[in-house]
């Protein structure tokens, strides 16, 4: 609710203020739509002077034909978020929508929210791009504080690409909102004009003589821990590294899982004894088969801790450990200088499954990916995937006759 109402040029114009704001807005009805524009100023005196001169400006554009009618980002927005909310109840984390929510009013709506949605062309979404590049966006208020943009400063820190993709991502769902409702025709082409084709880096993994150094430097310190009561934290962070590159299992993964969820069988070609595990994770509920190398440290996590159906078997990541061991290691970054963390292990199961010649589609089913996703970030770079009989053909040369005929 506003403070306080002036109305000037004969009532066409209203100026009101709002609770949380120091500025002046105004609104106006123009062409058969309500039109709002904050002045920025805090004097009553000044805003009156600058809502006349936005009023006659916005009056003359209607006269000449260059007003467009017809719902605005800020309207679309505001109903976008309202069905958003509703419709991802049990498929989307809380955290997610509120961050949808947060790139609208923190980046989106100061830009867009006025503009009516056919003027929002591919020229005014590049226009958005430089200008949050150039002048940065708009920090949180403290303790989830909502701030007026009015009386808020840029910070001037551009974006990371991630950052603005994901803005993007935010600003063709409200778009595609608005034209299933019919208020746009098409929707504008979002792409970035100048951005050159990313390059498909791998995975960071450990390769075969790297994971032997690992898991033998994370047994020695479980052996030798630098303090005892380091002990436990030591033994479950050796256990963890090799359940997990015996698994392929996702850490997050491995987070949920229960004992209840493992079960110990006799399978496989040879009759070893493996896990068969209940997987829980991004994908739903799957099934996985994991190497022989996995039950002994499934055992002794149960041992060890005691643990009954319903417990967690990792309940703790020992992150910061785990770290500490590859920076006395010089494992901490990979040769492209990608940084290797709990999710390398998967990558490291996956990678070495290939280079054993296992079958790339099994390997895709029992980590629960696809076999392109395989081909495009694993396969790419593991040479023994190259049949080299198969690419070194070479044609038969013909024999040249001893003697030309006569």
């Amino acid at each position: 609710m506003a403070e306080a109402v002036h109305s000037i040029l004969g009532g066409k114009v209203q100026l009101y203020r709002r609770p949380n704001s120091n500025y002046w807005q105004c609104r106006a009805s123009v062409g058969g739509s309500q039109h709002r524009h904050s002045t920025k100023q805090s004097s009553l005196a000044l805003a009156k002077d600058v809502a006349e001169d936005w009023f006659l400006t916005l009056r003359g554009k209607a006269n000449r034909g260059e007003l467009k009618a017809g719902k605005t980002f800020g309207y679309s927005a505001e109903r976008f978020m309202a069905e958003f909310k509703v419709l991802t109840q049990g498929h989307r984390s809380p955290l997610y929508v509120q961050r949808h929510e947060e790139r609208l009013r923190l980046h989106l709506l100061p830009f867009f929210g006025n503009k009516v949605l056919s003027e929002i062309t591919s020229g005014i979404v590049q226009d958005y791009r430089i200008d949050r590049m150039t002048r940065g966006g708009f920090d949180k208020g403290k303790h989830g504080e909502r701030i007026d943009p009015a009386i808020r400063e840029r910070n001037g820190k551009p974006p990371s690409r991630s950052s603005l993709h994901q803005e993007m991502v935010v600003l063709r769902q409200v778009l595609k909102f608005a034209r299933r409702h019919g208020w746009i025709e098409l929707m504008p082409d979002l792409s970035d004009p100048y951005r050159a084709p990313s390059k498909i880096s791998h995975r960071a993994w450990f390769s075969p003589s790297e994971y032997k150094e690992l898991y033998t430097a994370t047994g020695e310190r479980a052996k030798n821990p630098k303090k005892e009561r380091w002990r436990t934290a030591c033994e479950d962070l050796h256990d963890y590294v090799l359940f997990m590159a015996n698994t392929g299992l996702r850490p997050d993964e491995a987070k949920r899982l229960e004992v209840r969820d493992v079960q110990i069988v006799v399978d496989g070609p040879n009759n070893e004894r493996i896990l068969h595990i209940a997987v829980r994770g991004k994908r739903g509920t799957g099934w996985a088969k994991s190497m022989p190398g996995a039950v002994h440290p499934f055992t002794r996590m149960r041992k060890r801790h005691k643990l009954e159906a319903e417990d967690l078997i990792f309940p703790k990541i020992q992150k910061e450990l785990f770290n500490s061991i590859l920076n006395e290691l010089g494992m901490k970054k990979d040769r492209e200088g990608t940084p290797r963390t709990t999710y390398s292990l998967r990558h490291t199961y996956i990678s070495m499954r290939l280079l054993e010649g296992a079958d790339i589609y099994q390997i895709a089913k029992n980590c629960r990916t696809s076999v392109e996703m395989i081909e495009k970030y694993y396969a790419s770079h593991i040479k023994d995937m190259i049949d080299a009989e198969s690419v070194n053909v070479r044609k038969a040369k013909k024999r040249r006759d001893a003697e030309k005929p006569a």
